[in-house]
């Protein structure tokens, strides 16, 4: 999959690692459709594309919200041939704090964006993409999708965290193996901890202190070494139902 030829939807494409690719896509000759609730980021990164971007405002986890979606970005593509999955929330809680259990709905939440709102966006993708023409390399598409470290090495606090980025990888293989009748590769990233948004908050020096959990390179990943890696697996046909991590050997402590 050429990125001059990529066609694609990335969820949380507003901002962070999402936006990292859009921007790798765009620079590439690729075009993409925007899913994010973000709508004055998503807007502007698409008035200021030249055409090559739109942007939708999309709850992942509503089926007519992706449905629709999806029929803009054929509309305004021809067709979809990409997806890059990476919204996603992270929000800490512990099984028993000082206020008592984890509440249910917290533990919820994150389970059914994270985990509920990439399988939605997999599954309408998939049913869109199998009427794709094959490409020279015999494909129809390819789906990227984004778990974590914590998938493997959670810390305390990231239960539900660690188990939605869990299933995703998870998920991988079975899905690939059932869409290799369709010519359709799927793959998924798990990075470690990366300059986003999400740690935009942090003082520098709690920023700092994250980045040096990594043994070599020892700081924080850059959104755009992510987009480099998802570069390299839309080009690379032979990558398919695998988790990459992409952390810098991190292994994350109990807490």
């Amino acid at each position: 999959m050429k990125i001059k030829d990529c066609k694609a939807i990335v969820t949380g494409g507003a901002s962070g690692l999402g936006g990292a690719c859009v921007k790798k896509l765009v620079e590439g000759g690729g075009r993409a459709a925007i899913l994010d609730l973000d709508a004055a980021r998503g807007e502007k990164l698409a008035a200021e594309s030249g055409g090559s971007l739109i942007f939708v405002r999309t709850d992942v986890v509503g089926e007519q919200d992706v449905l629709s979606a999806i029929a803009k970005a054929v509309e305004a593509f021809g067709a979809i041939n990409t997806v890059i999955n990476c919204a996603g929330v992270g929000d800490p809680g512990k099984v028993l704090s000082k206020k008592g259990p984890l509440p249910l709905a917290a533990f919820e939440r994150i389970v059914r964006i994270n985990l509920v709102g990439t399988f939605n966006v997999t599954r309408l993708a998939v049913a869109q993409m199998v009427n794709n023409s094959y490409n020279d390399e015999g494909e129809r598409g390819v789906i990227i999708n984004t778990a974590s470290v914590a998938a493997f090495d959670g810390q305390i606090g990231q239960a539900a965290y660690a188990a939605s980025k869990a299933a995703i990888a998870g998920m991988t293989l079975p899905i690939a193996r059932e869409c290799a009748a369709y010519a359709i590769r799927v793959m998924t990233i798990a990075p470690g901890i990366f300059d986003t948004p999400l740690l935009a908050s942090l003082p520098e020096a709690a920023r700092d202190a994250l980045g040096k959990m990594a043994p070599f390179p020892s700081r924080l990943g850059r959104p755009d070494e992510f987009a480099a890696l998802v570069g390299h697996i839309l080009e690379n046909s032979m990558l398919n139902g695998e988790v990459i991590r992409l952390d810098g050997a991190l292994r994350m402590a109990p807490k």
